[in-house]
């Protein structure tokens, strides 16, 4: 029982923290990310909307990963897996968005256990 009792106070401790060394504190947002990103989740908690404030000609390369910490944020919390669906623009076979003013939009869904 004791072998037992110390495992389990071993994996314990060793996930306290986890957040915080994968980047996904809440705290960590605008330190480490370029651009501000807000989500908004659909009716269907699976979608997503994430809009990037960026200026004019700024590209996906350039903000994906301020995207892409919002969408796995929400997927992780909410479903405990990261794998995203993006709308893909098929003229460049990347993630599509579209522009309001200085905010790019992209559209996303969780996906995994459906």
């Amino acid at each position: 029982m004791k072998p037992l009792v110390l495992l389990a106070l071993a994996l314990g401790v060793a996930g306290c923290g986890v957040s915080e060394r994968l980047g996904l504190s809440r705290d960590l947002t605008a330190a480490t990310l370029p651009y501000d990103a807000d989500i908004a989740i659909g009716e269907d908690k699976h979608d997503m909307v994430i809009a990037v404030t960026a200026p004019a000609g700024t590209g996906v390369d350039e903000v994906r990963e301020s995207v892409r910490y919002q969408a796995t944020r929400h997927c992780l919390e909410t479903y405990g897996y990261s794998e995203t669906d993006w709308q893909i623009d098929p003229a460049t076979g990347d993630w599509a968005f579209s522009r309001v003013e200085d905010s790019m939009i992209f559209s996303a869904r969780c996906q995994g256990r459906l």
